[in-house]
């Protein structure tokens, strides 16, 4: 039987996918995926996402504010979120956090949002999936202060050191592996790869963005996940059917699917 795969992070309500998302959908499963997690990235996308998670059994959705508009975020917003957070097929508060690299928000607001969205995940009792660029330190900082019983979720296409890693499993959280760990000069996401246990580590795309080894430059999709489980396989000397199976039931524990 060949392997199944959840696409832990992926963002199929991206224009990218406009021409042929329906096309696309429809053939994951015959492609190997069973289970597709899209989170929105602000109130659009999220409403975007709950969309396709409505039409979409093997798909579900998680919705928050992604540090570039924080900006925009008001407590209207976050009422809203509230709301649409009450649908079954939402699972998660995501992606937040923090990015240092493009700094789209000041910094002084992407934290602000950020707590208030760990405390929205802490109201709702659902995991929380994390966007951290260049900004590794804060991240953990605030996710260290905003702990509570129960704290969970996903550092999605973790690019922090081995040592953060192990503190953020301390936490209750995941690692998330994606495209990155495929490429050649990526030192850090490979040595994540081989020393943080299987049953933390779950597999991504992040498509359209990102893709793996060897489609590096064309558009991903959730399909190509499984060369970042071959990956993986390879670099923690397990077999494919071992990384399948295992993140699967990764993603299914976190969630409680």
């Amino acid at each position: 039987m060949e392997n199944k795969f959840v696409d832990s992070h992926a963002h199929l309500d991206d224009e990218r996918f406009n021409e042929d998302r329906e096309e696309l959908i429809n053939s994951l499963y015959e492609n190997g995926i069973e289970t597709v997690l899209n989170p929105g990235a602000d109130l659009n996308t999220s409403k975007a996402a709950v969309e396709l998670a409505d039409k979409y059994s093997f798909i579900y959705a998680a919705v928050g504010c992604h540090p570039h508009d924080s900006k925009f975020m008001n407590d209207e917003t976050m009422n809203i979120f509230r709301e649409l957070a009450k649908n079954k097929k939402v699972i998660g508060i995501g992606e937040i956090g923090l990015d240092y690299y493009y700094d789209n928000s000041d910094r002084d607001t992407q934290r602000i949002w950020f707590r208030e969205q760990i405390r929205l995940a802490k109201e709702l009792d659902i995991p929380y999936i994390v966007h951290d660029r260049d900004a590794h330190e804060d991240v953990f900082k605030i996710m260290k202060e905003e702990h509570y019983s129960g704290t969970r979720g996903i550092l999605h296409c973790y690019s922090s050191s081995v040592e953060m890693a192990r503190e953020f499993v301390k936490l209750g959280f995941y690692i998330s592996l994606g495209g990155p760990v495929t490429f050649k000069k990526a030192k850090t996401p490979k040595l994540v790869a081989k020393e943080i246990p299987l049953d933390r580590l779950l597999i991504e795309t992040d498509c359209p963005y990102l893709t793996p080894e060897p489609f590096r430059g064309k558009r991903n999709e959730p399909k190509y996940v499984k060369y970042v489980a071959e990956e993986i396989a390879a670099i923690k000397e397990v077999s494919i059917d071992v990384i399948a199976e295992k993140t699967s039931e990764n993603f299914r524990k976190l969630f409680c699917l």
